[in-house]
C-alpha cells in the first residue's frame, strides 16, 4: 500500500531531543522467531511517544511477567494502545514532538488475557479466565510496579472509545471486562 503524499512518514530521528523513548507496542522481545519478525517491531508503526520511566520500567516488568506466563506453559493475547495528549519525559511535558506532527499521548494500556495452552481460544475464555488490564499515566514519575496500576477493561474502553475483547459472547465480555485483577504481579 502506497504512503500518501499528505500523509507524514515518522522517522526514528524526530524523537531525539524531547525525552521520550521510542515505546514499542509490541515488544521486540517478544518477537525472535525469526530476524523478519523482530526486525518488524522496530517499525515507526509500532513506536509512541513513551516517558522513560513508563517504557522501561512499568511497562518492562509487565512484559517481562507476561513472559513468564508463557514460560510457564500459558498463552496470552496481549492488546496495548494509549489516548489523550501530553505526557512527562525525562525533559518535561509535551503534547507532540517532532515539529507538531506527532502527538505524546496521556496515557498507556494494555491488556494481558490469560490463557492455559490449547485450541478454540475464545470458546476457552470464561467469566473465570485472568484478564490483566494496566492503564498508566505517561509520566516519567511513574512507579515501576505495573500492579499500582491495575483496572479493568470496562475503564479502558470508557477513556479510549475502543470496544475490546468484541470477539467473545457478550454475557462473557461483561463478566470478564468488568473485573479488575488481583493476581500476582510478579
Amino acid at each position: 500500500m502506497p504512503v500518501r503524499s499528505s500523509w507524514y512518514q515518522v522517522k526514528p530521528s524526530d524523537y531525539s531531543g524531547y525525552g521520550f523513548d521510542r515505546g514499542h507496542h509490541c515488544p521486540s522481545a517478544d518477537r525472535n522467531g525469526s530476524v523478519a519478525d523482530n526486525s518488524a517491531t522496530f517499525l515507526m508503526s509500532n513506536m509512541m511517544p513513551q516517558a522513560p520511566n513508563n517504557n522501561q520500567q512499568t511497562c518492562a516488568n509487565l512484559e517481562e511477567y507476561t513472559r513468564s506466563l508463557v514460560d510457564a506453559g500459558q498463552e496470552v493475547y496481549v492488546i496495548c494502545g494509549s489516548y489523550g495528549k501530553g505526557g512527562t519525559g525525562s525533559m518535561g511535558y509535551q503534547t507532540t514532538i517532532a515539529g507538531g506532527k506527532v502527538t505524546v499521548p496521556a496515557r498507556c494500556w494494555k491488556v494481558v488475557v490469560v490463557l492455559p495452552t490449547g485450541s478454540n481460544d475464545v470458546s476457552r475464555i470464561t467469566a473465570n479466565t485472568r484478564v490483566i488490564a494496566i492503564n498508566t499515566p505517561n509520566d516519567n514519575a511513574v512507579s515501576s510496579s505495573w500492579g499500582n496500576y491495575r483496572t479493568s477493561v470496562d475503564a479502558i474502553e470508557a477513556a479510549s472509545g475502543l470496544d475490546l475483547l468484541s470477539a467473545l459472547p457478550l454475557s462473557v465480555q461483561n463478566m470478564v471486562e468488568a473485573k479488575t485483577d488481583t493476581g500476582p504481579s510478579n
